[in-house]
């Protein structure tokens, strides 16, 4: 849900119709599907050696992330004059991708008792963030080119909530 939610203020900008955008969508829907089904990965080999720091810490890791990221994305909505544009650079992508899958590396210790189950799951995992991500952004983009939403300042506040909710959970959790 995280992937889904960000890629909605990415196609918030994006005419997902234009086909110079469609490898952009793809390449970010690629990522965050190989993210969020790599983390349950380390997460898996890191086992429980490293389990108690990733469930102690990736919540205050993915708040800090995002809420640097969208602090930044809202600062930058009012400074701005000219019409912005989603930002598609290879490093704002990889960085959102592992923002938004980091707590997924704790959820790996779920497949120390089957590990015959582990491969199903990570499919799966990355799959469905993959499709979730396309979703996304194509919904993201219906409203944007309809309603002209303030795409940057949406995707800050949308940012911003994710920490707090991976913060949230974190603690929940614990």
């Amino acid at each position: 849900m995280d992937c889904f939610a960000v890629s909605i203020a990415q196609g918030l900008d994006t005419d997902v119709r234009d086909v110079k955008q469609q490898p952009k969508v793809m390449l970010m829907a690629f990522l965050f599907g190989l993210f969020q089904g790599g983390m349950p990965l380390i997460g898996y080999f890191a086992g429980n050696l490293y389990a108690d720091f990733f469930s102690r810490y990736a919540p205050w890791i993915a708040l800090t992330l995002l809420c640097i990221i969208g602090g930044k994305m809202l600062i930058e909505s009012f400074q701005k004059k000219e019409e912005h544009k989603a930002n598609w650079r290879l490093g704002f992508l990889l960085v959102m991708a592992l923002a938004t899958s980091i707590d997924a590396l704790a959820t790996g210790v779920i497949f120390i008792p089957c590990p015959d189950k582990l491969w199903i799951g990570i499919s799966l995992i990355a799959l469905v963030s993959c499709l979730f991500s396309l979703l996304g952004c194509t919904i993201g983009s219906f409203f944007g080119t309809r309603f002209k939403l303030n795409a940057e300042m949406t995707g800050g506040i949308i940012l911003i909530g994710i920490g707090v909710k991976i913060w949230v959970e974190g603690f929940l959790m614990n």
